[in-house]
């Protein structure tokens, strides 16, 4: 039995909309946020000067939010919001500005009840299930950097035991790139995905026009969320879980490789094919010229490497990748091999049973439960023998 490709590239789209957030919740996570925000934007911050900024960053940022797997099941939603204070980096301390936004969060009687202790980079905010859904609403703290015409980027801090430090980013800016590569195809869906969230959330949403972009969903952000998870899942093991691969190098990646493709299935097997290429890295071999100009993974002469975020070339997101022999690149080379076979052979599957086992232990078998009759129709409708309806039929009986 093969699968019809057509027929599996929307059952993927189908599955990556069950394991993202659903209009109702993120319309709860909006307000939750705003609200947070507002009451930060009121807060009295010593040597501050002009107003504080706040903005959305990460995966809800990027519309490739997706629900987490923690210890084998499905966890709450993080929602990452940089709070920047406006204050010249030599007027103050990473210490001082992670302790005011503490301070002004326990000024709030909510949101004190709801603080978790001290993180290194941000405060916690555990919003309690609603309907079996959760939130996570981590605020970091961050003053600006030196802003160039085409960068915005911030200073934010870390705690490392009782010592504080600043650590460069520029979520602003990674977002106006990761959009820069999403644009065509967002364009191309953005009018008829908004009829559909319309369509099955008119409670929430009154009209297309108030349907937010942020819900809008690409092949490219399908493609992410659908890696995402497949990573959760393969990696959801003590032995495992510290080599998992990071989502911002997912994220980067995919976007790098993606190619316009118009649906999913195609955008998925494009990005695996070309991080394949990339695997003779490994065993330091060149990779094809095409891939090597581009220079996204990098194996550098000393033996480390290099995936450097797109906006900040500085920043290397695989810094530590060449620790334990290299075991970081070698889990993720060998997590895309499992996508190919995992996500991108099973068309060829012949036993619907075990496809269907097999895509629940890769992606939720929740997720694929609720979405496998567009793959397969239940047996009742394969086997039912055809309706015959008989009008006018003859008496069971010879009238002499």
């Amino acid at each position: 039995m093969s699968i019809d490709i057509k027929k599996y590239s929307k059952f993927l789209e189908q599955v990556a909309s069950e394991i993202d957030i659903p209009p109702g919740k993120y319309r709860d996570a909006v307000d939750r946020y705003e609200a947070v925000g507002r009451w930060l934007e009121g807060g009295e911050y010593p040597g501050c000067q002009g107003e504080l900024s706040i903005c959305v960053q990460g995966s809800f940022r990027l519309g490739t939010v997706t629900r987490p797997i923690r210890d084998g099941i499905e966890a709450s939603y993080d929602i990452d919001l940089v709070s920047e204070l406006p204050i010249e980096k030599n007027q103050t301390t990473p210490q001082v500005i992670k302790t005011m936004v503490g301070d002004r969060l326990r000024e709030h009687g909510t949101y004190k009840r709801l603080l978790d202790p001290e993180g290194r980079r941000c405060w916690t905010l555990e919003y309690a299930e609603q309907e079996g859904v959760g939130f996570h609403l981590d605020v970091l703290p961050a003053i600006p950097e030196h802003r160039g015409l085409l960068s915005t980027p911030i200073a934010i801090t870390n705690k490392n035991e009782d010592s504080y430090t600043w650590s460069a980013s520029d979520p602003r800016g990674y977002g106006s790139w990761f959009d820069s590569k999403n644009a065509v195809a967002f364009n191309h869906v953005l009018r008829e995905q908004k009829q559909e969230i319309q369509r099955r959330a008119s409670l929430v949403f009154a009209s297309i026009d108030s349907v937010p972009d942020q819900l809008v969903r690409t092949p490219l952000q399908r493609a992410i969320q659908l890696m995402k998870r497949h990573r959760d899942l393969r990696f959801n093991h003590e032995n495992r879980v510290a080599y998992g691969p990071i989502s911002i190098i997912i994220t980067t990646l995919a976007a790098h490789l993606y190619s316009n493709e118009l649906d999913v299935y195609s955008a998925l097997s494009s990005i695996v094919r070309k991080l394949q290429g990339h695997a003779a890295l490994v065993e330091n071999r060149a990779v094809d010229v095409s891939l090597a100009t581009m220079g996204l993974i990098q194996r550098q002469p000393d033996g480390t490497w290099y995936i450097g975020n797109p906006v900040n070339p500085a920043e290397n997101f695989a810094d530590r990748w060449h620790e334990d022999n290299h075991a970081r690149a070698r889990a993720f080379f060998g997590w895309v091999d499992a996508l190919q076979k995992d996500l991108l052979n099973t068309p060829d599957e012949s036993n619907p049973r075990l496809l269907k086992e097999h895509l629940g232990r890769t992606l939720g078998t929740a997720a694929v439960a609720a979405h496998f009759d567009l793959l397969i129709p239940p047996p009742a409708a394969l086997d039912a023998p055809p309706r015959i309806i008989i009008s006018s039929p003859a008496k069971p009986w010879r009238e002499e």
